[in-house]
């Protein structure tokens, strides 16, 4: 939680200045446990093959999914999010469909938040909202005007969900492969 960087070092509440959230453009997990945009098909080792989703230590694949715009929602809430950075956003070139969670089914009703018990979060049914994909290449784009218009519609549509602008969007695995929409890191 951002706010225990104020306290771990001192500051006040209000003295970390803004917070940047990072996300990917779709969701992964590492170990057990529920996660309710997981995919177990081909889409799903797309994301994990060309996002290189591999434990750093183990090698292990990670578990990838759609972006859940619920989960990160309540994230940019309880930590007080500015902005974020969206990373990995060049992984979904290529996909004819995307899809965003932008709800939970759980015994017939439709939740907009993550409930805290475990029993809950795993009879989770995501509700997805679609959208069209693009066929051209993010890799290396450094402005709006380089992304495929479906691209932006994305990105746009991620933030309109979780109620934070995107400060910065990545275009590839290269530092300088990235679109600076505002720089956190100025007053």
């Amino acid at each position: 939680v951002a706010g225990q960087a104020a306290a771990g070092s001192g500051l006040g509440p209000k003295g970390t200045g803004y917070v940047l959230g990072i996300v990917k453009a779709y969701t992964t997990r590492v170990g057990e446990g529920p996660f309710p945009t997981e995919l177990d098909d081909e889409i799903g080792q797309h994301l994990g093959t060309v996002g290189r989703e591999f434990g750093v230590v183990t090698g292990r694949p990670r578990r990838c999914g759609w972006f859940d715009a619920v989960l990160v929602r309540q994230s940019v809430a309880l930590n007080g999010i500015d902005g974020i950075a969206l990373t990995k956003l060049d992984v979904l070139d290529g996909l004819p469909k995307l899809k965003i969670c932008v709800g939970y089914r759980l015994n017939g009703e439709v939740l907009d938040y993550l409930p805290a018990g475990l029993k809950a979060q795993s009879a989770l049914e995501p509700v997805y909202e679609e959208m069209d994909g693009w066929s051209e290449s993010t890799a290396g784009a450094t402005s709006w005007k380089d992304l495929p218009a479906n691209a932006v519609k994305y990105v746009r549509r991620v933030e309109e969900l979780i109620g934070a602008p995107a400060a910065m969007v990545s275009t590839s695995p290269q530092r300088d492969d990235t679109i600076m929409v505002r720089d956190p890191f100025q007053d």
